[in-house]
């Protein structure tokens, strides 16, 4: 979410992700991609950054997330107990294998 300013003043949280287009008309309009439309304060200039840095926070945390979960994953102790078995190869496999196999020692 971007924080942006009516023009009246008040000030409102709006979904970066439902941008569409911003115009600057003199105002900035912000139409969104269910065509609703924003008049807003700040300059066109202005929206485009605050996207771009909203856009940034969410590649900056998936970043620390990621690190997160890989760490953890280095952490944990080997699991004990029952597993998941291995998942089977699907029948279609074996048989373009096989058929292949058959093919090759036929020269």
């Amino acid at each position: 979410m971007i924080t942006l300013t009516r023009l009246s003043g008040s000030v409102f949280l709006l979904n970066a992700d439902l941008i569409e287009r911003v115009d600057s008309t003199p105002d900035t309009v912000i139409t969104l991609v269910d065509g609703k439309k924003y008049v807003v304060a700040e300059t066109m200039g202005e929206v485009m950054d605050a996207v771009v840095g909203y856009r940034g926070e969410i590649v900056a945390l998936g970043s620390l997330l990621d690190a997160a979960h890989s760490a953890q994953q280095h952490r944990r102790e080997p699991r004990s107990g029952p597993r998941l078995a291995a998942v089977a190869p699907h029948p279609a496999a074996h048989a373009s294998a096989d058929l292949g196999a058959s093919t090759a020692g036929d020269d």
